[in-house]
């Protein structure tokens, strides 16, 4: 059963999609390769409509909020999608390998408790950037009809369309995969088409050629300047990063004779699109900064935009709102749900959707009525960004060692309640994966500089300048090559190829695989 699913040479043709309204009833237990019946194009959807969003916007507003010039914030928002584009799209090839999503096939580089580094991230990432949604979404569909039917939004308000759009996604990602491919095959196109009218209706304004104007001299010489030029970046690349983590949710019912190139070209695509929304956030921004500049001193770009719009423009605003809420939150809730049940093996990928979107409603209510985290969770989005990175690059580099190959197997004993295998290393633990990431996360906290929001050690210690995630990248990836070649690892993680580039110890035996029941009796004993 396991040379069926992990070798390529027996390909079995995939039957058709089931229907779109029909539960979907796989977890993280590895689609069979009959069921394999997604394409490129149905990635791109998924991921193109898990970015294209006011929230997206919202992160295309911090060039104007940082104080860059026009053209600066747009060279910054370009430089942070593109490089964390690159980094993001091999991230793909795990689910069709393995059938399963990402922190399930982290077990191969992490081990098979290790592997939990990689559902904590990705939880913690849904999380921050759903709740953003919920919030960017809902104020915005809120503050569009009350200037249609005037009158004026209350806290009451907010938190009944925050929970209509909760129930929304909960509703649509029970339904599963196939549902979301449906959805996110129309919706982002259309939202991608208001956002350009958006850009060209703000962009014709008088507060437009204004903020085009603003240009100080000796600004490249100003270290808070240059830090926030970075950080621009960094926020940008957040966006693309924060997918690492869940991007086999999307490509496991891919199949694994799809073309890589063609399915990383996909991915980076996909993040090239929602280029549109964070333009349109920073030609908003932009506007608003001159037209309302007490609201974006408040951090109310919401408010601002909706000021600045012509009345025309609040029901495209409105189904922007609703339409990108959708299809970003049902991607992020969707990923949630699935690595939820990977981590509480008794929940079925319903039960832990149903969970996860209760608890999403009530730090949604918390975070917006109780303690306003609303800007802590937006800097949060980018520190993510210096934890996701290293573990980003550890998987590459085990994919590239492994030369692809993978016990499929052996990296479902965690959600099994099972011991050993093939990925079990020590008590579970790959202590050079884990090494390796730990350090460079640290390392590159202690760069971080984000003016106005977080600031590390020894964030100001290249001229303002945050190279934390080059910190973190390079860092990381040079520690774990030299762990992994001061201390080999045994030569049957590496497959009948054998390793790439590395040393291996060859006479280990493969742990052998039991129940987690009898692994505690023999230890009672």
């Amino acid at each position: 059963m396991n040379i069926a699913l992990t070798d390529p040479a027996t390909p079995v043709p995939p039957v058709g999609a089931p229907a779109a309204l029909a539960v979907e009833t796989h977890g993280i237990n590895p689609i069979p390769l009959s069921e394999r019946w997604a394409r490129p194009r149905d990635v791109f959807g998924l991921v193109f409509g898990g970015a294209n969003s006011i929230s997206t916007a919202v992160l295309g507003t911090f060039p104007v909020v940082f104080g860059l010039t026009f053209w600066d914030g747009v060279i910054a928002i370009l430089v942070g999608v593109v490089v964390g584009s690159l980094i993001l799209a091999p991230m793909v090839l795990f689910g069709p390998r393995n059938g399963t999503n990402n922190a399930v096939s982290s077990s191969a580089h992490f081990g098979v408790h290790g592997r939990l580094v990689g559902s904590m991230l990705a939880l913690l990432g849904a999380f921050t950037f759903l709740a953003l949604a919920v919030w960017a979404s809902g104020d915005a569909l809120l503050a569009s009809f009350a200037r249609l039917f005037g009158f004026v939004p209350t806290d009451a308000m907010s938190a009944g369309v925050y929970t209509i759009l909760v129930i929304l996604l909960i509703v649509i990602c029970v339904y599963g995969y196939r549902l979301l491919v449906v959805l996110n095959r129309y919706v982002p196109p259309l939202v991608g088409i208001l956002f350009v009218v958006g850009i060209v209706a703000y962009a014709s304004s008088s507060e437009f050629t204004t903020a085009l104007a603003y240009a100080p001299e000796g600004r490249w010489s100003d270290p808070v300047y240059v830090g926030g030029f970075f950080g621009c970046v960094l926020i940008a690349m957040s966006c693309p990063i924060s997918y690492g983590t869940f991007l086999g949710d999307y490509s496991r019912y891919v199949s694994d004779q799809t073309s890589k190139v063609r399915l990383m070209a996909s991915v980076v695509w996909a993040q090239l699109a929602c280029l549109v929304a964070f333009y349109f956030g920073h030609v908003t921004a932009s506007v608003v900064s001159v037209a309302s500049p007490e609201r974006m001193a408040s951090g109310d770009y919401v408010g601002g935009l909706l000021e600045s719009a012509a009345s025309w423009f609040f029901i495209p605003l409105a189904l922007i709102s609703v339409a990108g809420g959708l299809s970003t939150g049902t991607s992020l809730l969707y990923g949630t749900g699935l690595d939820f049940s990977s981590i509480v093996a008794r929940l079925s990928r319903v039960a832990s959707t149903l969970l996860i979107g209760v608890f999403t409603l009530v730090f949604v209510m918390v975070g917006k009525f109780v303690f306003d985290v609303v800007q802590a969770v937006t800097a949060l989005s980018t520190i993510l960004v210096n934890c996701t990175v290293p573990w980003i690059v550890i998987m590459l580099i085990g994919y590239f060692i492994r030369r692809g190959w993978y016990d499929v197997d052996a990296l479902q004993v965690f959600n099994r309640r099972q011991t050993g295998g093939r990925y079990w290393y020590t008590h579970g633990w790959s202590i050079a994966a884990v090494l390796a990431w730990a350090v460079g996360v640290v390392a590159a906290l202690l760069f971080v500089n984000l003016p106005g929001q977080f600031v590390g050690p020894l964030g100001n210690s290249v001229g303002g300048v945050d190279i934390s995630l080059l910190v973190g990248l390079f860092l990381t990836a040079a520690l774990y090559w030299v762990l992994l070649r001061i201390i080999p690892e045994p030569d049957y993680l590496f497959g009948p190829r054998g390793a790439r580039g590395i040393p291996t110890r060859s006479g280990a035996a493969i742990p052998p695989i039991v129940p987690l029941s009898n692994t505690a009796e023999v230890s009672a004993r």
